[in-house]
C-alpha cells in the first residue's frame, strides 16, 4: 500500500514537470522548431519582395532623375558613395544587434535581447547625429573632389543633403525593422518597406517635375521623396514594434548605455559598416578613374548599380532570412540546422543571381533605355553591363558566406573579404587597367577579377568557421546532455 502511494506521489510529480515545461515548448520560437526550408522561405520571401521594392523605387529615382536631366543621374551616381555609407552605418549596425537578439532568443535571454534591443537603438541615433554633421558641412567638398562640373556639383549637393539631413526616418525605418526580422515577423518588414516605395514611388513625379500644383523641384524633389518615405516606412515599423512583436520588451525608462553590449553590438556590425564603409570608398575612387577617361562612363557605372541593386536585393533579402535563423540555432547548439539553412541558402542565392545574369546578358539595350540612354550611353553600356554582370554567380555564394559569418558572430571575416576584394583587387586592377589601355572598356573587366577572388576566400574562411565553431557544437551538445 505504501509503494502504491509512493509511485502516485512519483506520478503526481512527473505530470506537473510536465505541464511546467509545457508553456515552453508551445512558447519556442520557430527558427528553432520550423522546418528549414519551410523557415526559410517564410523568413526571407517578405524581406526579398520588400527588398526588391526597396530597389525598384531607387531606379525609379534614377529613371525619373534622367528624363529631367542627365546630369541629374550623373550627379546622383556621384553623390552615391555617401548615401551608400550612410545605409551601411544604419544596416550594418541593425546586423550587430540583430545577431544579438536572435542568439539570446535561442539561448532563452529574455532580458539580455530586451536590453541589446535598446542598446541598438541607441547606437542607430548616433548614426543619424553623424550624417546630420555630413550633410550640413561635407556633401560640397566630396562633389567638389570628383568633378568641376558646376552644375552636376549643384545637383549633388542639392540631393545629398537632403539625404542626409533628414536622415532619421532611414535609421528609424531600418532600426525598427531588424527588431522584427531578429524576432521571425519579416512579414511586418515586408509591409514597411512596401508602403516607403511605393510612396516614394508616387511622390518622385510629383515633386521632380512639379505634378498636381506642386514646384519643380528636380533632383531635390528625388530626394524629398525618398525620405518622405522612409519616415512614414518608420513610423509603421515602430509601430509593428510595439503591438505586434511580443518577443521583445523595450523600454527606455532609467536607460544607460552598457558597455559590454555595445561592444558586442560592435564588434558584429562594425565589420558590416566597414564593408559597406569600403565600397563606398571603392566607388569614389573608381568614379575618379572614370572621370578621368570619360564623363559617360560614370552615369553608366551609376547605372549599373541600380541595376545590380535589383539582382542582389532578393540575395540580401534571402541572406537577412538566413541571418537570425542561424544565429538563433547556433545559440540553441542546433548545428545540423544551421548548416541546412546555409546550403539552401546557397543553392537559392546562385539560381538567383543565374537569372539576373541570363537577363542582362541578353537585353542590355532594353536595360540602359529604360535610362534614357544617349547613343553614347548605348555604345559605352553595352558592354559595360555584358562585363560587370558576368561574375553574379560568383557573388551570390560570398554573400551566403557572408551571412553566416555575421550570424556566428565573426563579421571581422566579411570585412576580411570586402576590404581585400575591393580596396585591394577591384581598385587597384582598375587603375592600372585604366593607365595602360586608356580604354574604359578594359577597367570593366576589373570587377570579375574581383568576384573570383572574393568567392575563393569566403569558401577559404567559411571551412575555417566551420570546423573552428560550427561542427564542434556537436560535441559540446552531447557533453551538456
Amino acid at each position: 500500500m505504501q509503494k502504491e502511494k509512493e509511485q502516485i506521489r512519483e506520478n503526481d510529480k512527473v505530470d506537473n514537470e510536465i505541464k511546467k515545461d509545457a508553456p515552453n515548448k508551445t512558447k519556442e520560437n520557430k527558427m528553432g522548431t520550423m522546418p528549414i526550408g519551410k523557415l526559410l522561405v517564410s523568413m526571407s520571401l517578405p524581406m526579398v519582395i520588400s527588398m526588391l521594392v526597396q530597389a525598384l523605387y531607387n531606379v525609379v529615382d534614377s529613371v525619373f532623375v534622367s528624363y529631367f536631366d542627365t546630369d541629374g543621374l550623373t550627379a546622383v551616381s556621384t553623390i552615391f558613395p555617401i548615401q551608400n555609407l550612410m545605409i551601411g552605418v544604419a544596416s550594418g549596425l541593425g546586423v550587430g544587434f540583430n545577431a544579438i537578439i536572435s542568439r539570446a532568443l535561442g539561448e532563452k535571454k529574455q532580458e539580455q535581447a530586451n536590453e541589446a534591443a535598446r542598446q541598438g537603438i541607441f547606437l542607430e541615433a548616433i548614426g543619424y547625429i553623424i550624417f546630420l554633421f555630413i550633410g550640413l558641412f561635407f556633401v560640397g567638398t566630396f562633389m567638389h573632389s570628383q568633378t568641376s562640373n558646376q552644375k552636376i556639383i549643384t545637383y549633388g549637393i542639392d540631393y545629398g543633403m537632403v539625404c542626409c539631413v533628414l536622415s532619421f526616418g532611414m535609421f528609424a525605418q531600418m532600426t525598427f525593422e531588424r527588431l522584427l526580422q531578429s524576432t521571425g515577423r519579416t512579414i511586418y518588414t515586408m509591409i514597411t518597406q512596401g508602403l516607403g516605395a511605393i510612396i516614394n514611388i508616387i511622390l518622385d513625379p510629383i515633386l521632380i517635375f512639379g505634378y498636381l500644383g506642386m514646384p519643380r523641384l528636380g533632383v531635390t524633389g528625388a530626394a524629398l521623396a525618398t525620405v518622405i518615405g522612409q519616415c512614414i516606412a518608420a513610423i509603421l515599423a515602430i509601430y509593428f514594434n510595439l503591438k505586434k512583436n511580443p518577443d521583445l520588451h523595450i523600454s527606455f525608462k532609467k536607460f544607460k548605455p552598457v558597455g559590454t553590449i555595445i561592444k558586442r553590438i560592435l564588434g558584429i556590425g562594425v565589420p558590416s559598416v566597414i564593408m559597406i564603409a569600403v565600397g563606398s570608398v571603392m566607388t569614389y575612387l573608381l568614379n575618379r578613374i572614370l572621370y578621368s577617361l570619360n564623363e559617360v562612363a560614370v552615369t553608366i557605372f551609376g547605372v549599373y548599380f541600380k541595376v545590380q541593386s535589383m539582382a542582389f536585393m532578393p540575395v540580401f533579402g534571402m541572406n537577412n532570412g538566413m541571418i537570425p535563423i542561424v544565429a538563433y540555432n547556433y545559440g540553441a547548439k542546433r548545428p545540423d540546422r544551421m548548416m541546412k539553412t546555409f546550403k539552401l541558402s546557397c543553392s537559392i542565392c546562385m539560381c538567383i543571381m543565374a537569372v539576373c545574369l541570363i537577363i542582362i546578358q541578353v537585353a542590355p539595350v532594353p536595360i540602359l533605355k529604360i535610362f534614357n540612354a544617349t547613343d553614347d550611353m548605348l555604345n559605352m553600356g553595352i558592354p559595360a553591363m555584358r562585363i560587370l554582370s558576368s561574375p553574379f554567380i560568383f557573388a551570390g555564394l560570398a554573400i551566403a558566406c557572408s551571412g553566416v559569418f555575421q550570424a556566428l558572430g565573426k563579421g571581422i571575416y566579411s570585412m576580411i573579404v570586402s576590404m581585400a576584394r575591393q580596396l585591394f583587387v577591384l581598385v587597384p586592377a582598375a587603375y592600372i587597367l585604366a593607365k595602360a589601355t586608356h580604354n574604359v572598356t578594359y577597367v570593366w573587366f576589373a570587377f570579375p577579377i574581383a568576384e573570383i577572388f572574393s568567392m575563393v576566400l569566403s569558401l577559404v574562411l567559411f571551412a575555417y568557421a566551420y570546423r573552428k565553431i560550427i561542427k564542434p557544437l556537436d560535441q559540446e551538445k552531447i557533453s551538456l546532455s
